[in-house]
């Protein structure tokens, strides 16, 4: 049985195991939160790391690719302001300039972190990990045996069961590319394919992306998804739908994609082929039945205070469990739960993700919080659809975006917004403040009596829910 009061004196080592109070199994945020609150509680604490210190945002996710997006913008925006007569500087970007670029910001974020994690006391451990009982975990020659164990591995790329797989390379790999190659082929239509596609056609390559179904970024209203997908016609990527790969070939040339459409069979060539189908919770080799902890196909199941609902020894949070978003700021939150539920005592719930907004970070934003349309289209709910082409407005005129939109999906009678959709150069932006009103129970008439700072981008926000 767990118990929530814990003691160093209490633990300790033998022989090739080790005794903790607490084992956090992934360095990402959602790990190193409670490890750091556990140490300075004054815990024992060790935290399993199989690959390099720091988690996926900070080094294979969102923090390089939002870097190497500024390359991408910097060009974007040469080449649009270009057709208003206005020229500066190269219409491609230099790869290994933008790789060095990146690599001064974020080049110490594994060392600067694991320094960290040594100076509070906590023990780093860098291997494979895997249960050897209710709240003991091998690693290595190690047995590590806890009071608790907190899981935060995150997520990897989903198999793609195709013949030829071991050909593709990850969004990981691609963000530390020394090299672009000419011609890639994206598989997938989701966020990772568009966000690095929209990377590499400003960086000069000849870029496709092969979509499976009918609609590209499911998670996204598909009438501004369709609008991007034009933009990104003009930026040269080509989308195709309805094509379903079934293997790949390696030859002296690089590689060959064979795709049926139908029963029409498509070959494509392409110097790398980069994956781009979505990724899963890395949970696989955590040999998690041998203690006793509930797992589904989306995850680690937890209850509303992110405990093992069938281990009490066992936490979770991020990408590892079922029923969240898979966002940093949602694994940041759920590590905070588990500190505060599990260091503190306290009974903290899973927050509502309702109003957690999504961020496309493609040439020009796309970004959505709360429902889609599609959602809401029933007859019990009445509901005023408000979709505008905003590239005429002056804030999208002045850098030349013409592709550029709003949807504001608004109760009527109460006028609450249920849902907001934005296609624009800053769309980052717009839906924070969108996602803030919406949180906080602001109508559309409420936004629109702000006195907002003109001319500004936010300020287009009032005349998005009229």
């Amino acid at each position: 049985m767990c118990t929530q009061k814990t003691s160093i004196e209490s633990v300790g080592n033998t022989g090739n195991i080790r005794r903790y109070d607490l084992i956090v199994i992934g360095t990402g945020d959602a790990g190193k939160i409670v490890a750091v609150a556990a140490a300075r509680a004054g815990w024992r604490v060790a935290i399993i790391e199989k690959r390099k210190v720091g988690g996926t945002c900070a080094l294979w996710g969102c923090v390089p690719k939002k870097v190497l997006v500024t390359g991408a913008e910097l060009v974007d925006f040469n080449r649009r302001m270009a057709t208003a007569g206005l020229t500066a500087g190269s219409k491609v970007m230099s790869w290994s300039s933008l790789m060095q670029f990146k690599e001064r910001l974020i080049g110490t974020y594994s060392e600067d972190d694991e320094r960290h994690l040594e100076k509070l006391g906590i023990h780093i451990y860098k291997d494979q990990a895997f249960f050897v009982g209710r709240s003991a975990v091998r690693t290595g020659d190690l047995r590590l045996e806890g009071k608790y164990v907190h899981i935060a591995t995150g997520a990897r790329p989903r198999k793609l069961n195709i013949e030829g797989e071991e050909h593709v390379t990850t969004s990981d790999q691609f963000l530390y590319l020394e090299r672009l190659p000419r011609r890639i082929l994206f598989i997938g239509g989701g966020y990772i394919s568009f966000e690095l596609a929209h990377i590499a056609a400003r960086c000069g390559s000849v870029v496709t992306i092969l979509n499976r179904g009918s609609r590209v970024l499911k998670n996204f209203d598909p009438d501004l998804a369709t609008r991007l997908v034009e933009a990104s016609g003009k930026a040269g990527i080509t989308v195709t739908l309805n094509e379903s790969p079934e293997r790949i070939t390696r030859n002296r040339k690089g590689f060959t994609v064979i795709a049926h459409k139908g029963k029409e069979k498509k070959d494509y060539s392409a110097d790398m082929v980069v994956h781009g189908a979505g990724r899963v919770p890395d949970i696989g080799d955590l040999e998690l039945d041998t203690a006793g902890v509930e797992k589904g196909p989306e995850g680690i199941r937890v209850n509303v205070n992110m405990q093992s609902i069938s281990n009490e020894c066992v936490y979770a949070a991020g990408d590892a469990v079922a029923g969240g978003i898979p966002v940093t700021p949602i694994a940041m939150r759920e590590g905070e739960i588990v500190a505060d539920n599990l260091v503190h005592g306290m009974k903290r719930q899973r927050p509502d993700y309702r109003y957690v907004p999504r961020i496309l970070f493609s040439l020009p934003q796309l970004a959505s919080v709360g429902l889609q349309e599609e959602e809401v289209s029933r007859p019990d709910k009445d509901v005023d659809v408000k979709l505008k082409d905003t590239s005429g407005w002056l804030h999208n005129q002045r850098v030349q975006e013409k592709h550029a939109a709003s949807k504001f999906i608004i109760e009527n009678g109460t006028g609450k917004i249920l849902g907001a959709h934005i296609l624009d150069s800053h769309a980052d932006d717009l839906i924070n403040i969108v996602a803030l009103a919406m949180q906080h129970g602001l109508t559309a008439k409420q936004i629109t009596e702000v006195l907002y700072a003109y001319p500004s981008a936010t300020s287009s926000i009032r005349y998005m829910v009229e």
